[in-house]
């Protein structure tokens, strides 16, 4: 199921619930709002943030922030055919790197400085919202 993270709740698994409040403070803390984020419970839980910055890499392309339960945070840019996003960057480490973590990261990336990793880590196996309520970064948000 996608939904726009601020439509979206209806939808009452605790970690839903969770995952919904943590990505509220990684969209503020990157100057966005919730209309900007989007969301797709299946498996692998993943979401989707609009940023309102360009790459100097990529001056005429929308830039996102990807986030996924396996790989956890990466910057991505829009194609213009309409095909699937370019990742550029993942940051790597956990993945519920704290707000101010992905800022720095999508800040880096705005000043042209190669940060994180070029290919998608692998932090955890994905298993939906009900292993998600084990991570303990996000029960607690």
């Amino acid at each position: 199921m996608t939904a726009v993270l601020e439509l979206s709740l209806g939808y009452q698994h605790p970690a839903h619930r969770a995952l919904r409040a943590y990505l509220r403070e990684v969209a503020t803390e990157v100057g966005v709002g919730l209309e900007s984020v989007t969301v797709d419970l299946d498996t692998p839980v993943s979401a989707y943030l609009a940023l309102d910055v360009r790459l100097p890499s990529h001056p005429g392309r929308d830039v996102a922030l990807l986030w996924d339960e396996r790989s956890g945070w990466a910057v991505a840019v829009e194609t213009y055919s309409g095909e699937d996003l370019i990742v550029l960057r993942y940051l790597g480490g956990a993945v519920d790197a704290s707000p101010r973590e992905v800022s720095r990261f999508v800040n880096a990336l705005r000043v042209g400085k190669q940060v994180g990793l070029t290919e998608p880590p692998s932090l955890r196996v994905p298993t939906g919202l009900d292993g998600l309520v084990l991570a303990p970064a996000l029960v607690a948000a």
